[in-house]
Formats: C-alpha cells, structure tokens, sequence
C-alpha cells in the first residue's frame, strides 16, 4: 500500500562496497534499488584508504546526490544508507552514514533497524562524559566503540555489539576495513554479495541486480564479517539466538524482486495471497484488485485460488509529493485520490474484492473503499494478507503505541464497520507463517510475529543497565 499515506514505514536500508573503483556511484544505484525503505534523507560515506569523505542530505536519492558530488567522494570503498525517519527524529544530523573523527582514526556507521536499550546506553555514556550530536540510536554504537579500551579495532566492536539489544544491521567502516553485524535474532534482513574482485554488502538483494553483483549469501543472526583488501572473514560478536525475523519484511516491507533467507518476497506474497483466498472462500464477487503496489503479488495469488479474475481496479499516481503534511481533512482526501484512482469501468456494478497488505489505523482503508464505492462498486470486500496488527513494534517500524494500530481495540466486525467495507477477513497467524515457508523448524518458521501476537523476541525497554554489562563499558 502507500507507505506515505498509511503511516507503516521501515526505518533505513544500508549499503556497501568493498574493492571497486566506482564505490560512491555504485552505492548510487545501489540506494536507488533500497528508496523504498526510507525517503526522508540519504548519505554515502567513502573511504580512499587514508581517509574518510561523506555527502549526505535530506531527501531522496535524486535530490542528494548528482555527478559533481559522487566524483568528489570517490575511492576505494563506500558504505550507504537511506533512512526514513523512527528513532531520533529528522534533520541533516541524524541523517546516516554517521562519521566521527579523532586523534586515533575515523569511523563511520550505518545501521538497520532500532535498538530498544539505546536511551539507557546513552544516559549511561553521558554520565560517563560522552556528548551526542544527533538524537539518532545509531550514535550509540560509535561511543560505545570509541569507550572501550581492548585491541584490535574489531575487538572494540564485538563487545559494543554485545551490549546492544533490539534490531540492526551495521556496516561499520574505518580506512582500513568493513564491519558488518547482524543482531542475534536476525530481525532485519542483510545479504553479502560479490561484484568482480569486491564485495557488496546490502539489505535487499534486488540492490545487488541492479549493480550485476552475485548473491553469496545471507548475513547469519550474530554473525560479525571483516572486509577488507584480504577479502571477507567471518567472526561472531555473540552466539545466534532464537532467529526471528520480521515477518513484515514478507508482507509488505521487501520490494517483491528481492530474496530473504532464500525466499522470494514475490513469490510469498503470492502464497499468501492463494492461502487467504482458502481461508475465505465465502466471498462472492466479480472481481479481484490489488492496492498498489506491495500487495498486487498477494491480489494476483488470491485471484489464482479463487477463480475470481484479476483486474487493475485502482492505479497508483507515480509522481505526486506527499500527503500527510495536509493541513485539513478535505486536503488529505484529495491528495488520497491524486494518490490512487480506481478505474471505474473496471469495478462499476461489480463486486469487488480489495487485497491489502495491512491495515493499521484503517483511515486509508476507509478512504479507498469509498473511493471504490463512489466509483460505481456494488460492494467491496476487503481482505488483508496478514493478521490483525494488535501490538506495536519497537524494531524500526513506526508503529510504537497500541493507540496507533485500529485493531489494538477494536474486533474485526468494528474494523469493517469503520471501513466501510461489506465483509473483511484478515489472514490467519498460521496461514501467514506456513505460505512465507522459511526453511526452519521452530514454532514461529523463524519469523518475528510480535506485532499480530504481542510476544516479542527481545526485552522492549530494559530499564537498567546490568552488572555485567557494566564491566563490558569499561
């Protein structure tokens, strides 16, 4: 669905290269291929062997970058984010990669996802002396790194990483070499790829297609590479905990041509789409239609099973700014229909069945469907290919309060009527779990379900630091 007119967002995409000659303009296109998991700014960070260079802004990829600048920056090896705005805020400051600079070397950072104990960890280092320049999570990471007292760089690393809890994804550079870390449930997805003679680091495969690089394979939970001119090692800052990845990275985050753990993202949303159409063979209708655009996989999969044909009922508006910053209802609704557009000759008279990934506060569904309706559909029944989100995340998707999310209080018959739709069938926790079809055996497939079940993987807000712990920030 529209992400901009929701409000169901994923925090960043990280990106990296090691080995090549034309690191900042790969990293380009490699952000490019990532635009769909953050829009509010942009930064590629790049090493020449001596020393390390940023350019970063505010914006999409288009608008930050352009040649003058990649030219300015270019080296040996590059790390590159793009971020949308959850922990922190906004503003050129939290805008990644981070880059610090001391007597001892620079370093720079960026990171997936959202760490659950970084306020403790950051009043803790301001007691200590550390002073922070943005409100970014991700900041965290460099003082705890910059704390330690051990040897070598990489043993500095592992034990910053191993006080860190919630979701990431860090690519960590300095002159010399690349770190990249995934936490110990794997929440966020993270692949490493080979291009030539270098390597590509990224959280989406569909960025490595679009550079020609080879998929090698995915980052384990825990797991710590060191790249550098050697080639890659593998370390562990931490032992794999239970894996539990974001099952929303399936529904509705990943673009569909991207492949996590070994699965297509098209190919599951498909299956989900052919399961929820098992689980509501009740419907009756004429036809079937996809809300643009992540849930057309599921639509074309609900369509197959059912027998019911597919049609482009409502088309997405590729070149309209954004919505939300509307300053009155009325305005928001137009900019809702400058956004999408239902083809009114294909759903006139007919009774239409509406796929959608999620709702979340059901304001948007509402609008779709009376859209649909005053377009001529004699009824719209609406069906979700995942669950009832009820709880919030804290793993970088901007759903942090129960108060955001329709269905944390009301039932599906109350969500239906405040759709306005004539049915609404969600699919089921098992179903979701079984037609995504990760390859392992535990209860959950490997996937985090916190958001549809309320049991989450991690401790959500560890209220102190422990003794432990403690001696790992000397």
């Amino acid at each position: 669905m529209l992400a901009e007119l929701r409000g169901l967002n994923e925090e960043c995409g990280v990106f990296g290269i090691w080995g090549n000659p034309n690191p900042a303009h790969l990293s380009y296109y490699g952000l490019h291929a990532l635009q769909h998991r953050g829009q509010e700014g942009a930064g590629i960070v790049v090493s020449d062997g001596q020393h390390l260079r940023a350019v970063k802004g505010e914006g999409l990829v288009n608008d930050v970058f352009n040649e003058d600048k990649l030219k300015a920056v270019d080296g040996k090896a590059a790390i590159a984010h793009v971020r949308y705005t959850t922990a922190g805020g906004g503003g050129i400051e939290n805008v990644q990669p981070l880059l610090f600079h001391s007597s001892t070397g620079s370093l720079s950072i960026a990171h997936n996802g959202n760490l659950v104990n970084a306020t403790h960890l950051k009043q803790y280092l301001e007691r200590q002396g550390s002073i922070f320049h943005s409100s970014s999570d991700t900041e965290v990471l460099g003082h705890l790194i910059k704390k330690s007292s051990l040897s070598p760089f990489r043993a500095k690393v592992k034990n910053a990483l191993s006080l860190l809890k919630g979701a990431y994804s860090f690519l960590i550079m300095t002159k010399d070499e690349m770190l990249v870390a995934r936490d110990p449930h794997g929440l966020r997805p993270l692949s490493l790829g080979k291009l030539g003679d270098g390597w590509v680091v990224a959280s989406e495969t569909c960025a490595f297609d679009l550079i020609g690089a080879e998929f090698v394979r995915s980052v384990e939970p825990g797991e710590l590479l060191i790249i550098n001119d050697e080639g890659v090692k593998s370390d562990r800052f931490v032992e794999m905990d239970k894996r539990a990845m974001c099952a929303m990275e399936y529904v509705y985050l990943a673009r569909p041509d991207s492949d996590i753990d070994g699965i297509n993202v098209h190919m599951a949303r498909k299956r989900m789409g052919k399961q929820l159409a098992r689980e509501c063979a009740h419907i009756e209708a004429d036809v079937v239609t996809g809300v643009p655009d992540s849930s057309i996989s599921a639509a074309i999969g609900f369509a197959e099973e059912s027998g019911i044909p597919y049609e482009l009922g409502l088309i997405k508006n590729r070149y309209v700014g954004r919505t939300f910053i509307q300053p009155t209802q009325e305005l928001r609704e137009r900019g809702v229909k400058m956004k999408l557009s239902p083809v009114v000759q294909v759903v006139k008279g007919k009774r239409v069945v509406m796929v959608d990934d999620s709702i979340v506060r059901g304001t948007t569904s509402r609008r779709i469907v009376k859209m649909l309706k005053d377009a001529g559909a004699a009824e719209v029944h609406v069906v979700i290919s995942s669950p009832p989100m009820t709880d919030p995340c804290y793993y970088g998707i901007d759903t942090s309060t129960h108060e955001e999310l329709i269905a944390s209080s009301h039932n599906v018959d109350a969500i239906r009527e405040t759709i306005g739709a004539d049915s609404l069938t969600f699919l089921s926790v098992e179903g979701m779990v079984e037609t995504i079809a990760r390859p392992y055996e535990d209860e959950n497939r490997g996937l985090c379900l916190a958001c549809f079940t309320g049991k989450y993987p991690t401790e959500i807000f560890p209220d102190t630091i422990l003794p432990h712990e403690k001696e790992l920030l000397r």
